[in-house]
């Protein structure tokens, strides 16, 4: 059935099912529920083409993705957090466009976006300290939501992000009532911005416990299971090595738990882990009983809930900028116990 055929069905005009369908006010609430009951009975899906034509949007959301030598935005998280979105998008009719881009020249695409108007809003990924393409989306006036924050940024914008920092300062002080003294932090990029908020959580909590930070204890990189391992080989070998590790990831606790295997070492009783698990689909931290004790947010909620917060911007524009802080769940598992004596 098209639109022609449902409005005759209806005995409506078709601008009139148009407009009920796409959520126009003007159309009374009784004739918009009679017409999505009528759409729902025979089946009838809007064509996408006309309902851009109906509502002078193109119904498509952009994801830009940087080639970036120095950070790989396409990881798990990313897979995880644009699944969450594209279930809230693909809900209300919008289409995902992905756009891979040269690293540097990220700006240029975004200017070229809003030239060709092929998108009605944007997902930002991975921002850093200073993130000048907040400024930028701001100056073209194209509706976006950052996953994450810039802390350096100082004009309003909408953004969903997890308390890194409560996240990492808890599970710090959770060790530290352990027992744990000398206690490591393998962490992500530091130009990062959760990275950076990690870190200022971690040393937060160290310094509150009157514990002075060891710098030898602190590594930041990529978020891979050999940067975890190789850091903490190198960490093991101090002449007073960490007797806890706090990890940004679950790959990286994996490294860590790698290399206590291969100093013949048994987790949760000679040496502590503590991770951030982003409680991603396909990489479970454990079934019923957790393998590592862990700091716990869901990306892919946070991806619905990113792309909820972009299409009532898109729907209205003249709002104030929103932001929605989550907090992590603490979990325990068999990764973490006392300060061996």
């Amino acid at each position: 059935m098209n639109l022609k055929e449902l409005a005759e069905h209806l005995n409506l005009s078709q601008t009139t099912v148009s407009r009920a369908l796409n959520g126009y006010p003007e159309v009374k609430e009784a004739t918009r529920l009679r017409v999505e009951a009528a759409a729902r009975a025979n089946n009838y899906t809007p064509n996408g083409r006309a309902k851009s034509l109906a509502t002078g949007r193109t119904m498509t959301v952009g994801h830009v993705i940087p080639l970036s030598k120095k950070h790989e935005m396409v990881n798990p998280v990313f897979g995880d957090f644009v699944t969450g979105a594209a279930e809230s998008f693909l809900a209300s009719g919008y289409d995902l466009m992905l756009s891979l881009v040269e690293d540097g020249k990220e700006e240029e695409h975004y200017r070229t976006i809003k030239a060709r108007g092929n998108v009605d809003g944007i997902i930002v990924h991975g921002p850093r300290m200073h993130d000048s393409r907040i400024e930028l989306l701001n100056e073209l006036e194209l509706p976006f939501v950052v996953h994450g924050r810039a802390t350096d940024v100082t004009t309003p914008y909408s953004w969903i992000d997890m308390n890194n920092f409560r996240a990492f300062c808890r599970a710090t002080e959770f060790l530290i009532t352990l027992g744990h003294k000398r206690i490591a932090l393998i962490n992500g990029l530091e130009f990062m911005d959760f990275a950076h908020r990690r870190k200022l959580g971690y040393l937060t909590a160290l310094e509150s416990a009157g514990i002075k930070p060891n710098h030898d204890y602190i590594a930041g990189g990529e978020m891979t299971e050999e940067h975890g391992y190789s850091n903490a080989m190198k960490m093991l070998d101090l002449p007073e090595p960490p007797t806890a590790f706090l990890t940004s990831s679950l790959v990286v606790a994996l490294g860590v738990r790698r290399a206590l295997q291969d100093r013949n070492l048994v987790m949760g009783r000679d040496v502590s882990i503590i991770t951030h698990d982003d409680d991603l689909g396909y990489l479970r931290n454990g079934g019923d009983v957790p393998i590592f004790t862990a700091t716990r947010s869901s990306v892919r909620e946070a991806g619905r809930l990113g792309a909820d917060m972009l299409l009532d911007m898109i729907a209205n524009p003249s709002d104030t900028p929103k932001q929605h802080l989550l907090e992590a769940d603490m979990i325990l598992g068999g990764s973490t116990g006392p300060a061996p004596i």
